[in-house]
């Protein structure tokens, strides 16, 4: 039987347990702590009955309240759409610079486009539109394929080089894998290419390269390589590079170069959406 005793210092009863010399006092807890511990788990067991609760193997109790999240979620989305509607409307029946001279459509479009590129957008180009390797930088006026707010609209709803019929196309010649172009040629072509960003380039191969730009990328790239953007041929004056800016990336390029793919996003967001991030990524650069 437990060796219950008095503690002569507090006046409690031990429970009679003891270790190495340490006796465990018999302190009752709390009045209040109890309460709160009942009261706690009848509100638990009451929440089971009136809300969902309890999984089974076909779904879930529905509760006696037959709350759905679910369904307060697309209540107050609808609300929220039908106190839009009064701008989105006018967006989707607008033109993209009709809306920008509209102070309070363009302050409507910069919000909403925003949360569209967030949701959309922002994986590839990241938040803001800072960019990353292999996807172009939207904060900036080095637009590939033009940035009045007709041309990024036209992007966006098209893309680049997607499955639309009206997508945006442009194919770099692969001159190297094809043979177009010798591993030498490649070479001088890649060192010009360090010259004009201004890059420290062997003259010699300098001197060759320019001439194999003359024959076989001025089309493209333009007479002083500033780039053609109904073609979407980059600039090669600068040191803004989608992919990378060494001379082995240079060569990869010229020999089998990659090509960037956007979404078509008409068909995937709806026409005031398309012209509200259209609006957005045209403030991000500036505009042109």
């Amino acid at each position: 039987m437990a060796n219950i005793e008095r503690d002569d210092a507090t006046g409690v009863d031990t429970t009679g347990h003891e270790w190495d010399g340490i006796k465990e006092l018999n302190n009752p807890l709390p009045r209040w702590w109890l309460l709160v511990l009942y009261a706690s788990i009848i509100y638990g067991l009451g929440y089971t009955v009136f809300y969902p609760a309890w999984p089974s193997l076909s779904g879930y109790t529905k509760g006696i309240l037959g709350y759905n999240s679910h369904a307060e979620y697309y209540t107050d989305a609808a609300a929220a759409a039908d106190a839009q509607k009064v701008y989105t409307d006018k967006i989707a029946a607008m033109s993209v610079d009709d809306i920008s001279k509209d102070p309070q459509l363009l302050e409507f479009s910069l919000a909403g486009g925003q949360a569209v590129f967030n949701e959309n957008c922002a994986q590839c180009h990241g938040v803001g539109g800072q960019g990353q390797k292999g996807y172009p930088v939207l904060a900036d006026d080095n637009w590939l394929w033009g940035g009045t707010l007709a041309q990024i609209e036209q992007t966006v709803r098209h893309g680049i080089r997607s499955e639309d019929a009206e997508t945006r196309q442009s194919q770099m010649p692969r001159f190297g894998a094809d043979g177009i172009l010798t591993p030498e040629q490649v070479k001088d072509v890649a060192e010009y290419v360090v010259a004009l960003s201004g890059g420290d380039a062997d003259a010699a191969g300098k001197e060759r390269g320019a001439k194999v730009f003359a024959e076989n990328c001025v089309a493209c790239h333009g007479q002083n390589a500033e780039g053609n953007k109904e073609l979407g041929a980059p600039s090669l004056t600068n040191n803004i590079w989608q992919f990378t800016g060494d001379r082995a990336a240079f060569a990869a390029q010229v020999t089998s170069p990659k090509h960037g793919v956007m979404p078509a996003w008409q068909g995937r967001l709806n026409d005031d959406r398309i012209k509200m991030v259209t609006v957005y990524v045209h403030s991000l650069g500036g505009g042109q």
